[in-house]
């Protein structure tokens, strides 16, 4: 049996010949692939120089943060020059009325032969033009492209301008048709101007009801709108007037009348197919009523402490305005309840038609806020007299507040229904502008 001697020490392995040579290549690649890198960013370096160098170029050449200061001796400090000395900085504009000094030629040369000068109609032929020079390029080109606006012809005279209508008539249709052409002149009570439309309807039935469209910002509107009324007989052609009223549109509030225009057919000869154009003065609206005043309203009140209700009764009114030239209206009244001078109610009576005396006779209850205390010191009542109409914004024919800030009878009233409660007292008020 062969018995094996243990060893005395570490166990020794020959050293691989191709562990060597793996970890010479290894540095190689390194070395290798740091070398390229730095030739990459050289040249991409390089790239960037020429890429700013030539942009400096196509800018005219100026120095880049990027160049290096270049040391320059310092400017020797010069004088100002006076405005008045011959240099190019700053160049003085002849005047029209300053007398031209003599051109100065220099010594030895031949005087240069002045172009002959041009006279405008009415100056003296003695006595040259000169053109003002711009001052700068800008100047000169804004003036040169600078149109003149077109102004509209404004009315200085009080007169609020003309309307131009057609009539003609179809005795095959039994139609009458009215063109309304355009209006001139309107008075402009805004920096562009009114935004005027013209409402037509016809006398006395007030049947038959139309209006023009919008014209916006202008005094002088053309429309060339045809409104054709059929049903008219030829000898219902006399009775029958026209009433143009002439407005301005407001978006929003109430539009603004201008004024109208009234055309009775009694006075004209309508021949079958033939236009008849006609021309008229726009008359003021609002003329009748400061002549007539606005009439009165009948209010009666009953104020309710436990219940904090205000009952209000309106009863009838008298000598109201005349809103067409029928002489005769459509009114109506409509009323807010006012809580420190905010509307939190409102309620409106019938319409009463073709009458300037109405009898309304209706109640109606307003509750009032309780908080702090239910009382009629916080509280007012606004009423509006206004003329329906079917077609545009109803118009207000008179106001009335009744309130402890009120004046004359209508704070009179309001202070004798909140010292009687659970009385009715009624007031005779004249409705106001």
């Amino acid at each position: 049996m062969k018995i094996l001697a243990p060893h005395d020490g570490p166990d020794i392995a020959p050293v691989d010949s191709a562990g060597g040579w793996h970890s010479a290549t290894f540095w190689v690649l390194v070395v290798g692939s740091a070398g390229a890198a730095v030739i990459v960013l050289a040249a991409l370096a390089c790239w960037v120089a020429r890429r700013r160098n030539s942009l400096a170029h196509k800018l005219g050449g100026k120095r880049g943060p990027d160049k290096a200061l270049v040391f320059q001796p310092p400017r020797r400090a010069t004088a100002v020059r006076s405005p008045g000395s011959a240099t190019h900085y700053l160049r003085k504009s002849p005047s029209p009325t300053a007398p031209q000094p003599a051109p100065t030629t220099p010594a030895g040369s031949p005087p240069h032969p002045q172009p002959p000068q041009q006279v405008s109609g009415g100056s003296s032929p003695h006595t040259p033009t000169t053109e003002v020079a711009p001052l700068s390029k800008e100047l000169a080109d804004a003036t040169a492209t600078e149109k003149p606006k077109p102004t509209e012809p404004d009315t200085t005279d009080g007169r609020l301008g003309d309307l131009h209508f057609k009539l003609r008539y179809e005795n095959e249709k039994s139609a009458l048709v009215v063109s309304v052409v355009s209006c001139q002149g309107l008075p402009g009570r805004e920096p562009a101007g009114p935004d005027p439309y013209v409402k037509l309807q016809l006398l006395p039935d007030k049947q038959h009801k139309v209006k023009t469209r919008v014209v916006r910002k202008t005094r002088c509107p053309v429309y060339d709108e045809d409104f054709t009324f059929y049903g008219i007989a030829p000898h219902q052609l006399a009775a029958i007037t026209l009433h143009f009223v002439v407005l301005s549109f407001d978006r929003y509030s109430r539009d603004e009348i201008i004024g109208e225009v009234v055309a009775p057919l009694s006075a004209l000869q309508l021949h079958s197919g033939e236009p008849t154009a006609l021309c008229r003065e726009i008359q003021p609206r609002s003329l009748k009523m400061r002549t007539a005043g606005r009439g009165e309203l009948l209010v009666s009140l009953c104020w309710q402490p436990a219940a904090a209700r205000l009952t209000v009764v309106l009863l009838k009114a008298r000598n109201l305005p005349k809103m067409d030239v029928t002489g005769l209206a459509d009114p109506y009244v409509k009323m807010y309840l006012l809580y420190n001078g905010q509307r939190i109610a409102k309620k409106k009576t019938h319409v009463k038609k073709r009458t300037l005396n109405p009898v309304f006779n209706e109640s109606f209850v307003f509750d009032v806020p309780a908080a702090p205390a239910a009382a009629l010191d916080h509280v007012a009542l606004e009423l509006l007299v206004l003329d329906w109409d079917r077609v545009t914004k109803n118009e207000v024919i008179g106001r009335l507040e009744l309130g402890a800030e009120g004046a004359g009878s209508a704070r009179h009233h309001w202070r004798e229904v909140q010292n009687a409660p659970r009385r009715q007292i009624a007031d005779w008020h004249k409705l106001r502008e």
